[in-house]
C-alpha cells in the first residue's frame, strides 16, 4: 500500500466520556500509541469522545472522517449501545468506515456465537436459551450431569457469567438446590433455590436477550489464553491464571484478584499450534458460519481459549469461552503497526469506492 494514498486520512478514536470536558491529549490517552502509530503513517487521529446525549455532534463529526474506530463497552454503568450503534451505521452507511461495525459485533461479539459455533473445533456442549422458561425447563437437567458455566448474551467484566453446579435435585425431597458463584470480582459462593437462581437470571432476557450455558472446564487453573487478531491473522497473546470461578482460598468466602496478565508478540512458542489452528482453519470456518467478509472482520479483536480435555495423543485442546470485538484495550504492542496497516488499508477501500460513484447531474 502506498502510504501517499491515504496521506492525511482522518481517523477517529471513539470512546464513551464526558463530552463537557476537553479530551486529554493523545499523548497522555489511554490509546495513546495508537494515535502515535497512525501518525507515524501520516494519519490524523482525533479524539472523539461519546455520550447519548451528543449523538448529533457526533455524528457530524464522523461524517467528516474517513474512518472511525471504536472503543465503547456493551454495557457501562447501565448504559448500553443502542444509540451509538444506530448512529455508527448510519454514519458506515454513508461512506465511513467503522470498526468494529455493530453488525460485525452482533454476529461475532456476543455470546451467541458460542453456540452458532458450537460443531467447530473449538465447540463444546454448548446450550441456548432464549426464554426463562427454557432455563427453568432445561437447566436442571443438564446441570445434573456435571457443573457449568451460564453468560448472558452481552456484558463484560464478568458481569452476567455464572458457574452453577446442583446440590441437591428436585421432588420428592423438595425444589432442586444450587451453588452459584457470580464471576465478578470479590463475589461470593452461594447455596439457594433453584427459583431463587431464575430471579437473578431474570434481567437477562430482556428484549432479545439470551443465556448461554457451556460445561465447566476442569483445566482452568492452568489459565486462559487470549488471542489478538487484526482482521484474519493472530498479532499477539495474552495469558492469565484466572481465579473468576474457581473455589476460594481456605476461610475465604470469594476467590482472590487475578494475577496480572501477561502479554507476548505474535511468535511466542507455547501458542504456535493455536495460532496456525485460528489462522489456517478456524477463522476461515467462523466467517463461513457467520457470513463475514475478511475486510469486515474486526480491525482488532480478541478470542479467549481455555484449555479443553487433553486430545488422544496427548495434545492440549481449546475450546473458545469469548470472542470480544467492542473495546479491546490493553493489547501486545506487536499489534499496533498490523493495526495501523488495516486501518490506512479499509480507508484506501472506501476512497476507491467513492471515486468509483457515478457523479449526479448537476
Amino acid at each position: 500500500m502506498n502510504e501517499a494514498d491515504t496521506a492525511g486520512a482522518r481517523i477517529g478514536i471513539l470512546w464513551r466520556g464526558d463530552p463537557r470536558a476537553e479530551p486529554p491529549p493523545p499523548e497522555h490517552n489511554r490509546l495513546r500509541a495508537v494515535f502515535a502509530t497512525l501518525a507515524n503513517r501520516g494519519a490524523s487521529a482525533e479524539p472523539v469522545v461519546y455520550a447519548d446525549e451528543v449523538v448529533d455532534e457526533v455524528r457530524a463529526r464522523l461524517l467528516e472522517m474517513d474512518g472511525v474506530l471504536v472503543w465503547v463497552n456493551p454495557i457501562v454503568s447501565g448504559q448500553d449501545r443502542t444509540v451509538l450503534d444506530a448512529m455508527l451505521r448510519e454514519v458506515a452507511s454513508r461512506g465511513v468506515w467503522v470498526s468494529a461495525h455493530p453488525d460485525v459485533i452482533r454476529k461475532m461479539g456476543t455470546k451467541d456465537v458460542l453456540y452458532h459455533t458450537r460443531h467447530m473445533p473449538w465447540g463444546t456442549d454448548t446450550r441456548l436459551y432464549r426464554t426463562i422458561e427454557d432455563l427453568r425447563r432445561e437447566l436442571p437437567a443438564v446441570v445434573s450431569s456435571g457443573p457449568r458455566v451460564l453468560k448472558q448474551h452481552r456484558g463484560n467484566g464478568g458481569n452476567g457469567v455464572w458457574k452453577v453446579r446442583l446440590v441437591r435435585d428436585g421432588p420428592p425431597t423438595g425444589g432442586p438446590i444450587v451453588r452459584v458463584q457470580h464471576a465478578l470480582r470479590a463475589a461470593a459462593i452461594e447455596e439457594m433455590a433453584f427459583d431463587e437462581f431464575l430471579e437473578r437470571c431474570q434481567p437477562y432476557f430482556a428484549g432479545t436477550g439470551c443465556v448461554i450455558d457451556q460445561p465447566f472446564q476442569h483445566r482452568l487453573s492452568e489459565g486462559m489464553i487470549r488471542c489478538y487478531l487484526v482482521h484474519e491473522k493472530v498479532v499477539g497473546f495474552g495469558h492469565q491464571f484466572v481465579t473468576a470461578l474457581m473455589p476460594p482460598p481456605p476461610g475465604e468466602s470469594s476467590s482472590p484478584a487475578p494475577p496480572p496478565r501477561l502479554y507476548y508478540g505474535p511468535v511466542k512458542p507455547e501458542f504456535q499450534a493455536l495460532k496456525a489452528r485460528l489462522e489456517c482453519e478456524w477463522v476461515t470456518q467462523m466467517q463461513r458460519l457467520l457470513d463475514i467478509d475478511t475486510e469486515s472482520l474486526p480491525a482488532i479483536w480478541d478470542a479467549d481459549f481455555l484449555y479443553g480435555p487433553p486430545g488422544e495423543s496427548g495434545e492440549d485442546t481449546y475450546v473458545l469461552c469469548e470472542i470480544n470485538v467492542s473495546s479491546v484495550f490493553p493489547f501486545p504492542e506487536e499489534a499496533l503497526e498490523p493495526l495501523a496497516e488495516a486501518v490506512l488499508a479499509r480507508v484506501l477501500d472506501g476512497r476507491k469506492a467513492r471515486d468509483l460513484r457515478p457523479r449526479q447531474a448537476g
